[in-house]
């Protein structure tokens, strides 16, 4: 009988982007822990990956059959011939960061418009804080060679915004809470809500998801399932106390129970209900990864950006 059961079961390896402690991709963490994949007969190993660019690259090299990732990096690195993937679930709406400023600067940056001619750092190129400032610029209008960026890893750049080294900083936490607790920085645009992610970016968008490999994706009798066992997930990532959820998971994806706890309150508001994602923030959303940076001339995105999405996966 057991043997039988294990027949039944689907294979899949999923390539989740880093870093291991982004709140973005807790829910396939806990998926795993406490069993929601194999309770749907989904044999599922899990590849984290650095970045949300590598677990874009393992999709398009088919070292995984699906990939948790940026929507920039799943267009611009994911594809296949230029082919690009099927988005199968929808994770964030933006990524829980926010453009903080040197309190000596809160009155003259309110917006990315004031950017112009300042200094900004990011920990590095290609993470989400990186890819947050370039649609911010994008949304404003303000090319990225009107600002000097400097990427000077999360702690440094924590530290030299706190020193006046740059007039501002995109973080996430525990560097936001912790830096505007102890009056060290200002915060002039939050993206940790839905509703603040929708004022700054000009309306709904979608920015961590699932996504298929072109062409040869799952059955989506094996998407449903995954989006099933990803819908219980969300439900324990976004009612359950930090402290609880932490005690399920991997040491190294919960990192200081503190920070932990940070990075999960002040992420639960950006998970899309159901995983779903609307033709309308998709659209949205390919226009600011489209003016950020060109997508690569060999990416075929179809007129109809509805093909992009794979068949509704939720119950």
């Amino acid at each position: 009988m057991i043997a039988w059961l294990v027949l039944l079961q689907t294979s899949l390896t999923i390539a989740v982007g880093g870093p291991i402690t982004s709140p973005e991709y807790l829910p396939l963490h806990v998926a795993q822990a406490e069993g929601h994949f194999a309770a749907r007969q989904l044999a599922v190993t899990l590849r984290p990956m650095r970045s949300d660019a590598g677990a874009a690259e393992a999709l398009a090299q088919g070292h995984a059959q699906l990939a948790a990732t940026s929507l920039d990096s799943a267009l611009r690195l994911g594809h296949v011939e230029g082919a690009p993937p099927r988005l199968v679930w929808g994770l964030t709406a933006a990524a829980p960061v926010a453009l903080l400023v040197n309190p000596a600067r809160a009155e003259s940056i309110r917006s990315p418009a004031d950017l112009v001619g300042q200094t900004v750092a990011v920990p590095a190129p290609g993470t989400a804080e990186d890819q947050t400032l370039g649609l911010l610029l994008a949304r404003a209008g303000v090319p990225v060679s009107r600002v000097t960026l400097r990427s000077l890893g999360e702690r440094g750049a924590a530290r030299a915004l706190e020193s006046g080294e740059v007039a501002a900083a995109v973080l996430a936490e525990p560097y936001v809470s912790r830096l505007v607790g102890d009056g060290k920085a200002a915060v002039a645009i939050d993206l940790r809500t839905a509703t603040g992610a929708a004022a700054a970016l000009g309306g709904p968008t979608v920015n961590a998801a699932l996504f298929a490999r072109a062409g040869t994706g799952p059955e989506a009798a094996t998407l449903r399932a995954v989006g099933a066992a990803l819908q219980a997930a969300v439900a324990r990532v976004t009612g359950s106390e930090p402290a609880a959820l932490a005690t399920m998971l991997p040491t190294a994806i919960v990192g200081s129970p503190a920070d932990f706890a940070a990075r999960l309150r002040n992420a639960r508001d950006l998970f899309l209900p159901g995983g779903r994602v609307s033709v309308e923030a998709l659209e949205h959303s390919l226009a600011l990864v489209r003016a950020r940076a060109p997508l690569p001339i060999q990416v075929k995105v179809p007129k109809r950006v509805e093909q992009l999405l794979a068949e509704p996966t939720g119950d």
